[in-house]
């Protein structure tokens, strides 16, 4: 992993939040989108202290989704004014290209949410993270579907994956995005990843997950991401 480091954002004394750490350590998955901020601010609030976890899919989305992203965490890091966030740019691109290549286009995003789960398990152990936190909503997309998340988290054992948001709907999650003022750079215009198919499988089936799975060299693919993983501080 490499390490480098970035201009912290401006702080508003009035949005900070209650002091962290009193909780745990957690793993934040943050995409470029409204709900992941969101679902990191409430495990702020709660007083977890948040390590940021970024999958740049290059080159199926561009760079206008990581700087997106990378705003958006900036806002959030406004809340700390006192310690710098810990940014995880983890490159899942060729993960994306060995599993269009080699696996039923309906499972993609179910095998890519997988991948992505390995991944921040590994930065959770070497952070000694209690828990991984993603912003995913039941029904919002094709892989969070209740089958799907659960065909997904079973692809880890040894960390929790908690999801804040799971129970909302899209209104009252920007309503907490613009309470946060995250909601203004999560919908900046920006590239769509273009790797989801357009059937993708609603019901995955653990079974068949796994066997498509032998046609990947996963150790492989993860030891290959985190080397090229770049480790910032906002």
């Amino acid at each position: 992993m490499k390490k480098a480091t970035t201009a912290r954002a401006s702080f508003n004394s009035n949005r900070k939040i209650a002091k962290l750490n009193s909780q745990s350590k957690v793993i934040c998955l943050v995409s470029g989108g409204i709900d992941s901020p969101v679902a990191t601010w409430l495990m702020m609030r709660k007083g977890c202290f948040p390590v940021i976890v970024f999958f740049d899919n290059y080159p199926y989305a561009d760079e206008t989704t990581k700087l997106r992203a990378m705003e958006a965490i900036k806002k959030l890091g406004e809340y700390i004014p006192e310690d710098k966030l810990k940014v995880y740019v983890v490159p899942h691109g060729d993960d994306l290209t060995n599993i269009l290549r080699n696996c039923p286009r309906n499972l993609t995003c179910v095998l890519c949410r997988r991948m992505m789960y390995r991944l921040a398990e590994k930065i959770a152990l070497l952070e000694d993270a209690d828990a991984i936190v993603t912003g995913e909503i039941i029904g919002e997309h094709a892989s969070q579907t209740l089958v799907n998340l659960r065909v997904e988290t079973q692809a880890i054992r040894d960390v929790s994956i908690l999801r804040p948001l799971l129970g909302m709907n899209k209104r009252e999650v920007e309503k907490l995005a613009r309470k946060i003022r995250t909601f203004d750079t999560s919908t900046k215009p920006a590239s769509c990843c273009t790797g989801p198919p357009p059937k993708p499988r609603t019901r995955a089936r653990l079974e068949e997950i796994k066997e498509t799975e032998k046609c990947l060299d996963i150790k492989r693919m993860i030891n290959r991401d985190l080397e090229a993983t770049i480790i910032l501080e906002i």
